[in-house]
């Protein structure tokens, strides 16, 4: 740990990045709760090539010869495993993958996994409810401030614009009180957004006119968040924000992992389904927003302590 004057020891947190910004999201999320925690200091370095992570492994090479030794090493996505293991066995630290690894758990330290990639918990597993992020509960939320978010194509669920239209309008009408503001996401058919017609309580933001902070922002305002079930990381970042979710009816791949996660939560009354909401008018209140990162940074540090 680097020493800080007149406090405690800062833990220096090597993120290893592929360059995904899903990906990236999740160890930024889990770094940043950490920091929250304990004093710490965050460093990002690019994932090699695999041949060059092959080759850095084996010779006991790594990047980020400038930094401080790392105490935790964390990456998320296949591309960053090899590097991982590269930088702990050249600079020390505990190596930590996000999601289910493509290489053997047991070459890691930790591993933190959502539920819907199926692998049981144990001393050196943590199972979350979906992906990490960085979004965390916000108090200033406003029940008549409303986010659609819109996805696209996608393996898991049957995209069909017209259907999300319909029930696009219906939540409009149905709320003339609540201002909403639409976004979409590079999956979206580019027609979907001409067939919308315009309406007095919406604003649309494509996501090609959205800056980097803008979704955060939108989910530390918004009292209400409906998405389609294709975007399950929104999803899970609604419920991190503390906002009711609604989740738009798609017909479901029955195969599909995250067309189960989706209806787990449904089960659980975390998201309310479109269907649901036509009959009661209402959505599930969430009680008790999700805070899975915080969490992991808590079962890392108690592991730490344990070992050191």
């Amino acid at each position: 740990m680097t020493e800080t004057t007149g406090k405690r020891p800062a833990l220096t947190v090597w993120i290893v990045s592929d360059g995904k910004p899903g990906h990236v999201n999740q160890s930024l999320g889990l770094a940043e709760a950490l920091a929250r925690a304990t004093p710490t200091e965050t460093h990002r370095l690019p994932a090699l090539p695999a041949w060059r992570a092959w080759l850095a492994l084996l010779l006991k090479h790594a990047p980020g010869k400038s930094l401080p030794s790392p105490d935790l090493i964390v990456g998320a996505g296949h591309a960053t495993h090899l590097t991982l293991l590269a930088a702990r066995r050249a600079r020390g630290g505990r190596a930590i993958v996000l999601m289910k690894p493509s290489l053997p758990r047991t070459w890691f330290d930790l591993c933190i996994v959502p539920r819907h990639d199926s692998i049981a918990a144990d001393t050196r597993t943590l199972v979350t409810e979906g992906a990490l992020n960085r979004i965390h509960a916000s108090a200033n939320r406003d029940a008549h401030h409303g986010l659609l978010l819109i996805g696209g194509l996608s393996p898991h669920f049957e995209w069909d614009g017209d259907a999300i239209q319909l029930q696009i309008k219906s939540i409009l009408a149905r709320t003339p009180d609540t201002h909403w503001t639409l976004t979409t996401s590079r999956r979206t058919p580019p027609e979907f957004l001409t067939e919308l017609p315009p309406t007095p309580n919406l604003t649309v933001v494509p996501h090609t006119a959205t800056p980097p902070d803008w979704l955060p922002t939108q989910f530390a305002q918004c009292g209400i968040v409906w998405v389609t079930p294709d975007s399950a990381s929104m999803v899970f970042e609604a419920l991190s924000a503390g906002a009711d979710v609604g989740v738009f009816d798609l017909p479901v791949n029955p195969k599909s992992r995250v067309g189960q996660a989706i209806a787990r939560l449904a089960d659980s009354q975390r998201i309310t389904r479109f269907v649901r909401w036509c009959a009661s008018g209402t959505l599930h209140p969430n009680l008790h927003p999700l805070a899975e990162a915080d969490r992991c940074a808590e079962w890392i540090l108690e592991w730490l302590k344990k070992k050191n």
